[in-house]
């Protein structure tokens, strides 16, 4: 007898939490987006978003590109909204630059003399009267 009032219970109580479906107020997903947006307000298409396997979008921030004379020169972003900069590296000298200005398709960063314009996948250097073209590379 007790078996079988042990049994029920097991049994009953299986039932019941298959059944539940639990406070759906204690898990929400996540549904902001990480898109940066331009001084307009338009989704700044110069910054690439890497995507995992669940959709999720997370910032990518460092890069290779390649100059014409074919060197390769390390360029990192950074996103966050205060102090938002670029940091180019090349023979052993980095130049931080912060971000002057950002268009829909288009975004500029200055320091002193030296001016950065990102398009897409190519990045503009002019400094003084030299002007150095750079090509995002797919390493």
């Amino acid at each position: 007898m007790i078996k079988k009032i042990i049994a029920v219970c097991i049994l009953s109580s299986l039932i019941i939490a298959c059944k539940k479906e639990g406070n759906k107020e204690a898990v929400k997903s996540d549904s902001t987006t990480t898109e940066i947006l331009a001084d307009n307000g338009a989704v700044d298409s110069t910054i690439a978003y890497n995507t995992d396997i669940n959709g999720k979008k997370s910032i990518k921030t460092d890069y290779v590109y390649r100059a014409s004379d074919k060197s390769l020169v390390k360029v990192v972003f950074n996103y966050d909204p205060k102090n938002r900069t670029v940091s180019i590296t090349n023979n052993n000298k980095t130049f931080v630059l912060e971000k002057s200005e950002a268009k829909v398709n288009e975004t500029i960063y200055k320091k002193d003399d030296m001016t950065a314009t990102v398009k897409g996948d190519s990045l503009i250097i002019h400094q003084g009267d030299n002007i150095i073209e750079l090509e995002r590379t797919k390493i």
